[in-house]
């Protein structure tokens, strides 16, 4: 019985340990790819909402002093993220700049008036919160009008919603792929020693001595299976930002920390369920039965 169970113990690194360990390497990137798209949508929604401009047109008699104080205080509030004055020279330079020409050339003044450019946190960038923003904001006296596209927040909150309901289905038709394919792999493994956990069963070995090289193995399945797929994701993120830098911004540290651990952990409890099944399965025949599956 000593001499199976070594054997057993021995044979963890051989071909299809090693085939194991291939098919379940490429289930967990397929897992933490849809896992590093839900994560990475999720950033992507509030990247775009953050950079949505709410602008808040101020008096053009305002002192600078007066300017100064406004924007302190809005730079407090809990809505703004980022905060930006553009005096009314500005906005010329930059719409002359855009359109090719002058607008004072032929209307004689500077149409523009000074404005905070404001983006909101991400919890706020909905119609609701933005309306209760503006009522707030034309109450004060410096403010002459606030503006925003409604339509537009609001088709991206639609949109969002939409995606992050299929993105759901996906990764619970994936997690649901991701376990079959391997229970599968896991079971093949075990069937091929099921006469082997037959024999040490004759011979006396209790359930939890036999499963004990099984459940080492999954777990060594589990982990190693897990670091080389975090590895080639790792390789995938790093030329998708080599390759547009502008990802940066989306697929943050925490999203690549967070797929890494998610893959590794599903991993380990996928082979050690699949495993610890499958082998209660074939503890509970008796000689006979083995023949005739």
């Amino acid at each position: 019985m000593a001499q199976a169970y070594e054997h057993m113990r021995s044979r963890w690194f051989n071909t299809q340990f090693m085939t194991s360990c291939i098919s379940t390497t490429l289930v967990l990137i397929l897992l933490g790819t849809i896992v590093f798209f839900m994560l990475s949508a999720k950033n992507l929604s509030a990247f775009i909402k953050e950079n949505l401009n709410v602008s808040v047109l101020v008096n053009d008699e305002l002192k600078q002093a007066e300017i100064d104080s406004l924007q302190a205080e809005l730079t407090n509030t809990p809505y703004v993220k980022r905060l930006t004055f553009v005096s009314k020279e500005q906005a010329l330079e930059e719409t002359s700049k855009d359109l090719g020409t002058d607008p004072t050339e032929f209307l004689g003044y500077n149409p523009f008036t000074p404005s905070f450019e404001i983006n909101v946190n991400e919890p706020y960038a909905n119609n609701d919160s933005l309306s209760k923003i503006v009522a707030e904001l034309d109450l004060r006296k410096e403010v002459v009008g606030v503006d925003y596209d409604k339509e537009t927040l609001e088709s991206v909150n639609d949109n969002i919603r939409k995606i992050s309901v299929v993105l759901l289905i996906i990764a619970g038709l994936f997690l649901y792929i991701s376990f079959a394919l391997i229970n599968n792999t896991v079971r093949l493994t075990i069937f091929s020693k099921r006469f082997l956990i037959n024999t040490m069963k004759l011979v006396g070995a209790s359930w939890g001595f036999i499963r004990r090289p099984f459940i080492k193995n999954a777990f060594r399945l589990g982990i190693l299976s897990g670091i080389a797929a975090d590895v080639a994701m790792l390789c995938g993120i790093h030329w998708m930002k080599t390759y547009e830098t502008g990802l940066n911004a989306i697929v943050t540290s925490d999203v690549i920390y967070i797929v890494m651990a998610v893959v590794i952990v599903c991993g380990l409890l996928i082979t050690f369920i699949c495993t610890f099944a499958s082998l209660n399965r074939y503890l509970k025949m008796n000689s006979n039965e083995l023949y005739n599956i």
